[in-house]
């Protein structure tokens, strides 16, 4: 857990392209977290920020 989004964003980027598996970048009680996105449930209480996706291939900007 992070209390910085951008620290947060850059973990979950790396981590997406290294284990070449979808992660999502989420928020709970002030502090972002990163997690494999087939980890999360949806009965979760997340407030889910972004997936990085390594295999979608859209442009990043």
């Amino acid at each position: 857990m992070s209390n910085d989004l951008s620290l947060a964003q850059s973990h979950a980027f790396a981590l997406a392209r290294t284990l070449m598996v979808a992660v999502t970048v989420f928020q709970i009680d002030g502090a972002y977290g990163v997690l494999p996105s087939d980890e999360i449930d949806d009965a979760d209480d997340l407030h889910v920020i972004h997936e990085f996706d390594p295999h979608d291939r859209r442009p990043a900007h």
